[in-house]
């Protein structure tokens, strides 16, 4: 396990075409895309993707380690990926995120803006397909795989959809919202499923729910003391009247935004190991004490749930600053 194997591309279309269809199942597209959805399109459409992609994750993560089936042997495939090699593979965690963020990006979407139904949900089945096909192509799974990850990220999707706006509520107006936000995910990271060996799954699953917890408690801070999320006539994107300035704008919304979301990772990381290491005894470059429970857990929550503060209280405060709202 863990070794590589050498191969020859006979066919770069697809070999590209996958590889960059495997980066928006990981950290590289959700650090981007949600929070561009926040800051330019919909505030409402972002709330709901992140609250749903947080569920969908951790059930998808936590099933992996409750089922405990293997990834497909190599030999006979060929693994283009090896960091997630030492997870377990039923069901693929990619194919349940894209199934959750393309799908429910449509549901909150189609009645907001005016664009056709059949060309949203084209769309949302080809960007759930291709990255599908890039975790058979990659080697990582099998199709059942791939198949139970779409089914119960689709599953999940109709049991939520009829509470989506009661959520969404609570999570805004509730005084319980920052405390429950932090301490829910919380628990759930310390008694993540105990494995016989170390397995990125626990680690992963923090960055996913700690990025969740800040933003929901950047999304409660926001409506009860900046603009409330019901009344706000703050400007955003519409699909409709895309013009050189707004482009402009957006581009800019973007790129500073992300230039404070890394930036925020990369202090809070630095800190927060500084402090563990301190605490634990560890130099900070031993990767084997930062797999330990007592230091991956409040590491990586405190590390991302800090990065989703970040990109939605202090970006777009940022960003009005700058005159770019």
């Amino acid at each position: 396990q863990g070794c590589t194997q050498k191969y020859i591309v006979k066919n770069y279309f697809y070999y590209y075409l996958f590889k960059f269809s495997a980066a928006l199942g990981e950290e590289i597209f959700y650090i981007t895309f949600l929070p561009f959805t926040y800051w330019n399109i919909d505030h409402s459409v972002s709330r709901r993707m992140i609250i749903i992609w947080s569920i969908v994750m951790y059930i998808g993560q936590v099933s992996k380690d409750i089922l405990k089936w293997p990834r497909p042997l190599s030999p006979p495939v060929v693994k283009l990926e090896m960091r997630t090699d030492a997870e377990y593979g039923m069901p693929s965690t990619h194919a349940m995120a894209a199934t959750a963020i393309s799908f429910s990006f449509l549901i909150a979407t189609m009645n907001q803006y005016k664009y056709p139904f059949e060309l949203g949900l084209v769309a949302a089945f080809v960007f759930s397909m291709l990255v599908c096909l890039s975790r058979l192509y990659t080697g990582m799974h099998t199709v059942l795989d791939v198949i139970g990850g779409a089914l119960i990220s689709a599953v999940l999707l109709v049991l939520l959809y009829p509470a989506w706006d009661m959520i969404d509520h609570l999570l805004l107006t509730s005084p319980f919202c920052p405390l429950l936000s932090i301490v829910v995910p919380l628990v759930l990271c310390y008694n993540y499923p105990k494995l016989d060996y170390y397995s990125p799954t626990r680690g992963d699953t923090t960055t996913i729910l700690g990025a969740g917890a800040g933003a929901t408690v950047g999304f409660w801070l926001n409506n009860q003391y900046a603009a409330p999320a019901y009344t706000s006539e703050n400007f955003q994107l519409g699909f409709p009247l895309i013009t050189s300035k707004i482009v402009v704008v957006v581009l800019a919304r973007f790129f500073v935004g992300i230039f404070i979301v890394l930036l925020t990772r990369q202090l809070m990381k630095s800190v927060v190991l500084g402090m563990l290491g301190y605490r634990y005894k560890f130099p900070i470059g031993d990767l084997e004490a930062r797999r330990r429970l007592e230091v991956e857990v409040p590491y990586k929550f405190i590390t991302y749930s800090s990065v989703g503060f970040s990109a939605t209280v202090i970006v777009p405060l940022l960003h009005e600053l700058l005159g770019l709202m």
